[in-house]
């Protein structure tokens, strides 16, 4: 590793197939990548001193690791929710942290979309009765027509509000729960408010795109599964740890529920023995409703150039901490000024 260089990154961890976009950012700003093999814990928590900035996807950048990190800037994180990371750790030390919330509205909406119609119209029911040698459309009867179903969407956000437009060309009729959503917003974009039980008790999809946090984990629980219909089908392309998987795969398996469509889980990988990968009426996808080849482009960009930004002296883009800012031991103000790059830059 060349001795040369100002900055180091360190990237925890990361799904696509080089660095090379990262890297030409960096290199701009006289940064160079600090790979971690593996982005285990001890592992980060050894490389995090050399770290002037985190790059993270998915592995946890815990307090520890954090803490041991005493010349990081700025923890960019690699798409939206950042509960891989201890953002309260990170602001105690003065530390920036980012995220892009913007870049993959199009496919997760699709992909809920996508996962919607496999269960509405049965698909992977007639797909493997087909290659097992059947044909025979009873198999998955009866099938409701879409068009007059409801959809309750909980969470409104950009890819809630993405998912509803889209539903409504289905001919879907489109409840929606979120605390920041109003009755006459709601009314101006063609959908109903409602609230948590009237969605559960009267949707036949839900579907949900609500970030983690404590208040959200396990939002759907034994209790919240119980006021389902037991035809309604539940769809998660958000978090993992909004569903309580052990309610959801007792209530499949007693008939209490119509299915269920996953995208993400609180385990990943799905542990061999899970009891959702025996039962039939559940989808699963590995985690890759955010993916395409412009989506990852974006995400590389824009999580990078956030790093570059705080490196350069500059209040990055999309910060998840804002309160930061205007903390007396905020580090990018600490750097920028010893670096004479603090002129015409407010912190807060």
């Amino acid at each position: 590793m060349s001795s040369q260089v100002s900055y180091r990154v360190l990237v925890t961890d990361y799904v696509w197939p080089s660095l090379d976009m990262e890297r030409e950012t960096l290199a701009r700003v006289d940064a160079e990548l600090l790979v971690a093999p593996t982005g285990q814990e001890a592992e980060l928590r050894a490389l995090a001193p050399e770290a002037d900035a985190i790059l993270t996807c998915f592995k946890r950048v815990s307090a520890e690791t954090i803490a041991a990190a005493p010349r990081c800037l700025v923890i960019s994180r690699y798409g939206v929710g950042v509960d891989n990371m201890d953002v309260a750790a990170a602001t105690a030390h003065g530390i920036v942290v980012t995220n892009v919330p913007d870049y993959c509205v199009d496919e997760v909406s699709d992909h809920t979309l996508a996962l919607l119609l496999c269960a509405a119209r049965r698909v992977m029911v007639y797909d493997r009765s087909v290659r097992d040698g059947a044909w025979d459309a009873r198999i998955a009867m009866p099938i409701p027509r879409l068009r007059g179903l409801t959809l309750g969407i909980i969470g409104y956000g950009r890819i809630g509000r993405a998912v509803a437009r889209k539903a409504a060309a289905f001919g879907l009729q489109i409840l929606v729960s979120d605390p920041g959503t109003t009755a006459e917003e709601a009314e101006r974009e063609g959908v109903a408010v409602a609230d948590m039980d009237t969605l559960l008790r009267e949707a036949d999809f839900v579907t949900l795109h609500a970030p983690l946090t404590a208040a959200t984990q396990n939002l759907l629980g034994e209790e919240a599964v119980r006021k389902m219909k037991p035809t309604a089908w539940l769809v998660n392309t958000a978090r993992g740890g909004l569903v309580d998987t052990a309610a959801l795969a007792a209530a499949l398996r007693e008939g209490r529920l119509g299915g269920a469509a996953l995208d993400v889980l609180p385990q990943e990988p799905l542990p061999a023995g899970d009891p959702l990968r025996l039962l039939p009426n559940v989808i699963l996808t590995p985690h890759v409703a955010f993916y395409s080849e412009g989506s990852l482009q974006e995400l590389e960009a824009k999580a990078a150039e956030h790093v570059a930004q705080v490196l350069r002296g500059e209040v990055p883009t999309n910060v998840v901490n804002p309160a930061v800012l205007r903390q007396a031991n905020l580090r990018l103000r600490a750097r920028a000024t010893s670096q004479h790059n603090a002129i015409g830059v407010t912190y807060g």
